[in-house]
């Protein structure tokens, strides 16, 4: 029950002209955000399904920075395996001008001081930076520089002649998420796009015997092989056949160990996983307290060169005059290496192209994505408008006509 008193039209108009200040309030505020929910409460179900827009349309948005990001790297990565191969190509007609036969041994010699340099530029092109600051083909090691050039003297040349090129980089293990929980290898290490031969890598520890006493794992190429307790030599083999890794296992007749090949040019890694030492008892790896140097067993036999290898091989039979050795092994050595940076190069063509193909598709689902979220949670300005002129034309009525019903104060007697 209400107590009738003197304030009660008083009290009463200035409640319903708070009320109707608070709806200008509202109608202005969403006006001014262009959004018709401001709370849960304006519609709970509505409120729900926007959130869950946004939550995708951002998740679309960052993929789409991703798939640009990949794109980018994938031109840069073709465009210096381009370069690459173009030196390439200059050194195997090099190559074949070195072994017809009618230059003399100081033709030779200029012809290996020529290839000399193109084998500088190679290894310039290796450590190639990227517009991010990154090193193209060091893996994730992004800012350490793959390729390392040593000099020495050698048979026939001069001073300060490249002597060997050490590979200082990492495994292709960088990726970027282009979908939900879809990845795309973002990296090709040096170890696969400048490598010529197949890797062999055979232990001379005879492990006929071997048993695996603890359980444990290590990785071939990034990949991780599981060591159970009990596992024997064959059934390790297996293991190794049966992973993703780029590499066929066996048993070596000869010296009864293991003998890993890979099933493309690359550079094989080998690592034991921390608390493990199945690589090292079985003669492959060694302890190395460098993770960037060769970690190979000395007593174990490696083979399988790099695309500097076998330039550095050309070069120096130049230098030594041997024609028959450029025009067999050494015209061999450089087609095998154009013959990976040529598969390399259709494997960029395809990551770019995958690429591209997520970015278009990205493109049309983000404006579809935003105009279910505008469905749900945008105003309608010209209805939002004309409730806005409504609600203010009422407004001004009621202060007109309160200022006409609240009885004279004190106040008024007064002025």
């Amino acid at each position: 029950m209400r107590r009738i008193s003197t304030n009660m039209p008083n009290d009463d108009i200035q409640y319903r002209l708070r009320r109707q200040e608070e709806g200008l309030s509202a109608i202005q505020s969403k006006i001014g955000s262009q959004k018709r929910i401001q709370e849960l409460r304006d519609d709970p179900l509505a409120a729900s399904h926007a959130v869950r827009y946004e939550s995708y349309l951002a998740r679309l948005e960052r993929f789409e920075q991703n798939t640009l990001y990949a794109r980018d790297h994938f031109r840069q990565a073709d465009i210096y395996i381009h370069n690459a191969v173009d030196v390439m190509q200059r050194i195997r007609d090099l190559s074949v001008q070195g072994a017809n036969g009618i230059y003399s041994k100081d033709d030779l010699r200029n012809i290996a001081v020529e290839v000399n340099e193109l084998l500088k530029e190679l290894v310039s092109i290796s450590n190639s930076v990227g517009p991010d600051g990154n090193r193209i083909f060091a893996g994730d090691k992004a800012f350490t520089e793959p390729f390392r050039i040593v000099e020495g003297t050698i048979q026939g040349g001069g001073e300060s002649m490249v002597v060997n090129v050490e590979y200082r980089g990492s495994g292709p293990n960088r990726s970027v998420e282009i979908t939900d929980r879809t990845y795309a290898e973002l990296d090709i290490g040096g170890g696969e796009a400048f490598w010529a031969e197949k890797m062999q890598i055979f232990s001379s520890t005879d492990a006929s015997g071997w048993q695996a006493q603890a359980p444990g794992a290590f990785y071939i190429d990034g990949r991780e092989i599981p060591v159970t307790p009990g596992d024997t030599l064959p059934a390790l083999v297996a293991k190794i056949n049966e992973s993703s890794a780029p590499v066929k296992a066996y048993i070596d007749p000869d010296s009864r160990g293991i003998a890993l090949e890979g099933t493309n040019p690359h550079l094989i890694r080998l690592e034991d996983k921390q608390g493990s030492r199945t690589l090292e008892e079985l003669g492959l790896i060694q302890f190395n307290n460098d993770p960037s140097a060769p970690n190979w067993n000395p007593s174990a036999r490696v083979s399988g060169g790099s695309v500097f290898d076998m330039v550095l091989r050309l070069r120096d039979a130049l230098f030594r005059g041997d024609q028959d050795f450029t025009g067999s092994q050494g015209i061999g050595g450089i087609d095998l290496a154009l013959q990976n940076l040529e598969t390399r190069l259709a494997d960029i063509g395809s990551r770019q192209e995958r690429a591209e193909l997520a970015w278009t598709r990205l493109n049309q689902e983000i404006p579809n994505t935003a105009s279910y979220l505008a469905r749900e949670s945008a105003l309608d300005m010209a209805e939002a408008a004309t409730d806005l002129a409504q609600m203010d034309f009422a407004h001004k009525a009621a202060l007109q006509t309160a200022a006409k019903i609240v009885p004279p104060t004190l106040l008024d007697f007064l002025r």
